[in-house]
């Protein structure tokens, strides 16, 4: 059992700094990725050659999830941190070296097979529905993206190196940087290519972000001391085990992405535009998830690792129940702005060009239902990541398995009854029930309270808070709405009053509740922003 305080007020501070340096990097990346977004929908709208594309990017990323990129990290990073404890980082660093080039023959050989197969594999996706012209795109645009599964997953590595060093900023800013490539070329190239043959361009944007995503972490990597060298020995006990960690972790982290790839097969089974439509709302629905879910567990898993590690399991529960309320405690708020305004929201980012009012209706149906999954997303990766953090990542694995079954039979039982909301409401349900068992099953492994009571009378005030919060936004859009009008920068005004007039009722409510995160935050927040002081009605 470790000496050390299980609660140190430091190490809040530290925790919500690091949050907060990832989330404004991360909600960076995510408005970029929106531009990206939207230029994009406003040149191919919700049409069925863009969700050829969808499922074409879609398939190669959900590889990318099993068997690349957070899963990869996710299982390697324990291991790491664990053997850096031990002050065998010589061993550790040739540990990496040896995964290094056992990602690239084994995915390289993958990677291979499914650009040769391309277009006999892909139309097993499209539902049978796609014409033979989106059939053979689809396939053709595979071709293409199929080379991010090696990339990330070298990427992910590396990145998970940096990790665990408590090395945040370049992970965090590189997908920013990828967005602005890929926006770059999309926009560059596609007057290269005609017809619906213009979206290679944004699937080599793509590739070529992805490439240039790699590379950043490089530099800092070489500052750590990190230097690549020639191993493999793939029958090495510790490649071995994290391959071990992996097979369960791929699974559990690659849930959202079987999610999503699912939803848009039943997707194209009601319309060809389906599959893009429900896309599209899942692009605004990951803003807040990786400016604040992802961005907690990933400043929190070294430190889960570490706890872990130390069998500190008091320490590991704390800094658990800490994370879970700051997760709920932003992604709440979330949920309450996306239900009251889903629609002037979609109309706003995407509605220009060739995306019309229909489009926007059928984005806004499915992003009004992905907002009641935003908490419980939120909480399943914290509580996922502290699965793995113990080493034990077949628990939250076989719940992920059991809340795909849910999701399916839910969503093939509604999606002809209720069109898109149908698959969507499918992925809520599995969600929520995920969350609740993973919580059960986490207090079992950990021998005590994960802080329940705390956390569940701090969630009912977030959600009495979050209901102020709904009210007050769509009051104000709907004001500002009359009296600014639909014009691009009218909308700006509208959504923006609404949002921000929303989130500061939020704030005051749950600071006046006497809720501990809101008030760490708000204090970080009026230290750096002084205005948010008066606003706020907090001391720095």
């Amino acid at each position: 059992m470790s000496a050390e305080p299980t609660t140190p007020q430091p190490a809040a501070r530290g925790v919500a700094r690091n949050t907060a340096i990832f989330s404004i990097a991360t909600g960076l990346s995510r408005i970029a990725g929106l531009v990206r977004e939207i230029v994009a929908s406003s040149y191919f709208a919700t049409s069925g050659a863009f969700s050829a594309f969808t499922i074409a990017f879609q398939v190669p990323n959900l590889l990318r999830s099993l068997f690349a990129d957070s899963a990869l990290s996710a299982a390697f990073v324990p291991v790491f941190t664990e053997m850096l404890e031990r002050g065998e980082k010589k061993d550790a660093y040739t540990l990496a070296s040896t995964l290094f080039f056992v990602i690239i023959a084994v995915l390289g050989a993958v990677t291979l097979i499914f650009i040769a197969g391309a277009h006999v594999i892909m139309p097993l996706f499209t539902g049978g529905k796609f014409s033979g012209h989106l059939d053979h795109l689809t396939g053709g645009l595979a071709q293409v993206l199929f080379p991010i599964v090696v990339l990330l997953a070298l990427n992910g590595l590396l990145v998970g190196i940096l990790n665990a060093h408590d090395h945040f900023s370049i992970p965090a800013i590189s997908p920013l940087v990828w967005n602005v490539v890929i926006l770059i070329l999309l926009v560059g190239t596609k007057p290269l290519f005609h017809g619906d043959a213009q979206l290679y361009a944004y699937a080599i944007g793509i590739l070529v972000g992805t490439v240039v995503q790699l590379l950043m972490a490089v530099p800092v990597l070489a500052r750590l001391g990190f230097r690549l060298q020639f191993s493999f020995n793939w029958r090495d006990p510790r490649v071995t085990r994290v391959f071990r960690l992996m097979i369960p972790v791929t699974i559990g982290l690659g849930i959202i992405n079987f999610d999503l790839l699912l939803n848009s097969t039943l997707g194209s089974l009601i319309s060809d535009q389906a599959p893009r439509a429900i896309d599209a709302a899942f692009r605004i629905y990951m803003l807040p998830q990786g400016m604040f879910s992802v961005a907690i567990a990933t400043v929190l898993f070294p430190a889960l690792s570490r706890f872990a590690a130390r069998a500190d399991y008091d320490g590991l529960r704390a800094r658990l129940g800490q994370g879970m309320r700051l997760v709920l405690l932003l992604l709440v708020p979330a949920a309450g702005i996306t239900i009251a305004l889903a629609t002037p929201i979609t109309r706003l980012i995407y509605q220009h060009g060739a995306f019309g009012s229909h489009s926007t209706h059928q984005v806004s149906t499915a992003l009004f239902w992905f907002a009641f999954s935003l908490p419980f997303s939120g909480l399943n990766l914290l509580l996922t990541r502290t699965f793995f953090s113990l080493q034990q990542p077949w628990l939250p694995t076989t719940m992920a398995l059991g809340s795909l079954v849910v999701n399916l039979l839910v969503s093939l039982a509604l999606y002809k009854p209720l069109g898109i909301a149908g698959p969507v409401i499918g992925t809520v349900i599995s969600n929520a029930a995920m969350m609740f068992l993973q919580a059960r099953m986490a207090r079992r492994e950990l021998g005590g309270r994960l802080e329940e009571r705390e956390t569940s009378a701090a969630a009912i005030g977030m959600l009495a808070a979050a209901a102020v919060l709904g009210a007050v936004s769509y009051l104000v859009w709907v004001a500002l709405d009359q009296l600014f009008g639909r014009s691009v920068f009218g909308q700006i005004i509208s959504v923006g009053g609404g949002v921000t007039l929303g989130a500061l009722a939020y704030a005051r409510a749950v600071l006046w509740l006497e809720i501990g995160e809101a008030h760490q935050a708000a204090g970080f927040a009026a230290r750096r922003v002084p205005l948010l002081r008066d606003l706020l009605g907090v001391r720095a």
